[in-house]
């Protein structure tokens, strides 16, 4: 785990300020992990309600959104943040979008899960959901607790499992497509799954995303278009 130097200023408050922002961007990553869960849950148990709920929930997640971004654009104004400082205030802006899209993710599945509930169950692609849902509920769970510890090799591991997201997202997708060329019946529904599953692969992009902020973060070095193995 790396040591940053973010409790040594002269001024206390903007110590609390700093902590501040940190809390509330891991309290805003616990509402969109719990949106997401529900989300899949209401998919697998056919609960409309639940799915309902999902939706709602997105107007709580985007006013969070909204109450952050204005606490970074504030202390940047009115602290003039250097280094370290500034890349933990520019971190947070940018993985609480990357929480607010993956939000809008699972308010889109649960949209498919209200649509799929109403056409009634199909033999394909559940399994192939929960599995890829199990790894990326993981992901964000993992890129979070790594912003918690400023821990980059645990972010960096991290990154690492979304290529094999996206190899079972490909795999799941070929096996809809057979599925639908065997029976154009099952085309309407086979096509609400592969939606989830993109939504599901997109939020494991946005948890990578998160993991890549938190090695700004800690080494100052920005990887979004790098290799893995050039990083430490």
């Amino acid at each position: 785990m790396d040591k940053l130097n973010l409790d040594r200023h002269i001024s206390q408050q903007f110590n609390e300020d700093l902590e501040a922002i940190k809390s509330q961007m891991l309290e805003m990553g616990g509402m969109v992990e719990k949106q997401l869960d529900e989300a899949v849950s209401a998919l697998e148990q056919a609960d409309s309600q639940l799915a309902e709920h999902v939706l709602t929930v997105e107007e709580e997640v985007d006013e969070k959104e909204r109450q952050i971004d204005e606490s970074c654009t504030t202390l940047i104004a009115l602290r003039q943040p250097a280094a370290t400082d500034l890349r933990m205030i520019m971190a947070v802006s940018k993985c609480i979008r990357d929480l607010e899209r993956i939000g809008d993710e699972a308010q889109k599945i649960a949209k498919m899960a209200i649509r799929l509930i109403e056409e009634g169950p199909t033999p394909r692609g559940y399994i192939e959901i929960r599995h890829i849902a199990d790894d990326v509920q993981a992901m964000l769970n993992d890129a979070l607790d790594a912003f918690l510890r400023f821990d980059s090799t645990a972010a960096i591991n991290t990154m690492r499992r979304d290529a094999q997201v996206d190899a079972d997202y490909k795999s799941a997708l070929r096996e809809l497509i057979t599925y639908m060329m065997e029976d154009p019946r099952n085309i309407s529904r086979s096509l609400d799954i592969a939606w989830v599953l993109r939504a599901l692969e997109r939020i494991g992009d946005h948890a990578k995303n998160i993991c890549e902020q938190v090695v700004y973060l800690v080494q100052g070095k920005d990887i979004r278009h790098g290799h893995l193995d050039d990083v430490r």
